[in-house]
């Protein structure tokens, strides 16, 4: 199932701004090619135009054929821009036409711009396009006078080198987002990227072009052949050791600064152009800057995560919230994570249980987590901060902080921060924000402990 995200080829998988440029680039190549052959049309008619037009067709077919997901339709809009360019005898590929392209998807889709899949997308197409405007000329007179041996390593430097600047481009958008850095990612795309956009996609066209006559298979044999190579690359690199790394989560500000000395970098053409990369490095910097928290509660109280003595979260059930375990974990860089037992204490000692509840103790400060109301008016007097999964109805007045049963209710799931000098609680309504859709917080009272 991970096969190909730990190869970094998972934007193969998708219906994408890839998949949309191959198949329209070889139908405009196709036609245009086609065109030349016939010398009555070539000399007298726009058939490089003319080629634009019908790949725009294709590209609206293909959106359609693959269901027109949201990624596609920003695919599509983007290729869309890109032809009418060429219809207006513009410059194909611009700054200028990835800020309309942009314009046009969040008209359409304004949320899209939280997302990975826009952030990721308009990452690699400024970046390819910066790259390729520095680049454009030393590759020209390299390729000058050229032999097929040495235009074809320039092929291959140059799928290299955007297989490079797209794959740094997205690294750190998967990582906010995935916490996942595939090391190897350049050695399965420079294998898998040639397959799939000379072999794969041409068959896959070839393929729905020959369905109306029932003659797909002649294609799609073919195209299975190249799948089956890329799932042969991704085996393997997934298999190489070191392959895939979990990274702690970015902070939002960390991603901030990280989009804004790109976009200073790849937007300015002079030498102060590599002053972003300063404020790149700041925002990479922010991943071992930020704290983790020590603490997590879920929103309904079935399943908690302490920070261990080592560093690492224990969590109090295996089995419970399975989806809500491995996203702490992902967000925390962790594989896995111990289980502590309902009764006795941690390997570390840091949680000690009993069927009425836990106590954690961390940085010298006792934190009670209540199972029982049994519990409730001990663990009150002992612990400077209490997290009871049965109301406490007022009646816990000792603690630094107190998180029950209708708190999870009402704000969501917890986090807590401890350390020597105090606590810090964040939760899912207050990271939320105030908004017309969620409802007024309840007044609760904070102190610093």
């Amino acid at each position: 199932m991970h096969l190909l995200p730990n190869a970094g080829l998972a934007h193969l998988l998708s219906i994408s701004g890839l998949h949309f440029g191959i198949v329209t680039a070889f139908m405009f190549f196709v036609v245009r090619q086609g065109l030349a052959l016939i010398q009555y049309v070539a000399l007298r008619f726009p058939i490089k135009k003319w080629a634009a037009v019908l790949a725009f067709a294709g590209a609206c077919f293909y959106l359609l054929f693959s269901g027109a997901s949201i990624p596609a339709q920003r695919s599509f809009v983007m290729v869309a821009i890109v032809l009418l360019a060429v219809l207006l005898d513009r410059t194909a590929l611009s700054m200028r036409l990835v800020a309309w392209a942009a314009v046009a998807v969040l008209a359409i889709s304004p949320e899209s711009i939280l997302g990975p899949s826009f952030q990721m997308s308009f990452a690699a197409v400024v970046a390819l396009i910066a790259v390729h405007e520095t680049t454009e000329k030393r590759f020209l007179v390299w390729r000058a006078g050229a032999g097929w041996l040495r235009r074809g390593g320039l092929h291959l430097a140059q799928i290299a080198l955007t297989t490079l600047v797209a794959g740094l481009a997205t690294a750190p958008f998967a990582l906010y987002h995935f916490n996942r850095f595939t090391a190897y990612a350049l050695a399965a795309n420079l294998l898998a990227i040639p397959l799939t956009s000379f072999w794969i996609m041409p068959w896959a066209v070839v393929a729905t072009a020959l369905m109306p006559f029932g003659l797909e298979p002649w294609g799609l044999h073919p195209m299975a052949w190249g799948i089956e190579g890329v799932v042969l690359v991704a085996r393997e690199v997934a298999a190489w050791e070191g392959a895939v790394s979990l990274l702690p989560a970015m902070p939002a500000w960390g991603l901030a600064a990280i989009s804004i000395g790109g976009l200073w970098l790849c937007l300015w053409t002079r030498r102060w152009r590599l002053a972003g990369l300063p404020v790149i490095a700041l925002g990479l910097a922010s991943i071992v800057l930020s704290t983790p928290p020590d603490i997590l509660v879920s929103g309904d109280g079935r399943l908690m995560a302490v920070r261990s003595d080592s560093g690492e979260l224990m969590v109090s059930s295996g089995r419970t919230l399975r989806l809500v375990r491995d996203s702490w974990l992902r967000r925390d860089g962790q594989e896995g994570a111990g289980v502590w037992p309902k009764s006795g204490s941690s390997p570390d000692g840091a949680v000690v249980c009993d069927p009425l509840g836990c106590i954690y103790r961390l940085e010298g400060r006792t934190v009670a987590l209540v199972r029982d109301v049994a519990a409730l008016a001990e663990d009150c007097r002992v612990a400077a901060v209490v997290i009871s999964l049965v109301p406490t109805r007022g009646k816990c007045a000792g603690p630094s902080a107190v998180i029950d049963r209708f708190d999870l209710w009402r704000s969501g799931a917890h986090a807590l921060w401890l350390d020597a000098g105090g606590w810090r609680v964040e939760n899912v309504r207050e990271v939320r924000g105030n908004r017309p859709w969620v409802p007024p917080a309840p007044d609760r009272r904070r102190r610093s402990g």
